[in-house]
């Protein structure tokens, strides 16, 4: 079921992503980048159930390697040293971010053949849409 998410995808539309950016607690200057950055987000999944997750801009290109259902230690664009974990939930690929004390998720489904990223903090919602590279 995670195969449908592989592939190149690239960032079509973003709504709300400034708030969230906030929530989280990124400072202006790395919100100021992460508003004007248009990344692609690479998704592969290898055939031991190691998933990759890359996301690649001029900005900075990020990459995280896990399995589903197994906690481990991120490091964010942001600088934040977070807990994550996948699971696949009713087909969306859910994370979970804890650190000091705080929650994030990210759900990310497909729709209509564009990838739908929904990042939630507490009760600010941002939207991005990813369209698959040609």
């Amino acid at each position: 079921m995670v195969e449908q998410f592989a592939g190149t995808w690239t960032l079509a539309s973003s709504e709300n992503f400034d708030e969230y950016m906030k929530a989280v607690g990124m400072g202006f200057a790395t919100r100021q980048m992460g508003n004007i950055t248009k990344p692609n987000l690479v998704i592969q999944v290898g055939a031991d159930g190691v998933i990759s997750m890359k996301a690649e801009s001029t900005f900075k290109t990020t990459e995280i390697k896990f399995k589903l259902d197994e906690e481990f230690d991120e490091n964010t664009v942001d600088g934040r040293n977070v807990k994550s974990t996948f699971t696949l939930e009713n087909g969306k690929l859910v994370q979970k971010q804890s650190w000091d004390g705080k929650t994030s998720t990210l759900e990310r489904e497909i729709q209509e053949g564009k990838l739908i990223a929904k990042c939630i903090m507490d009760d600010v919602v941002a939207v991005r849409t990813y369209e698959k590279a040609a």
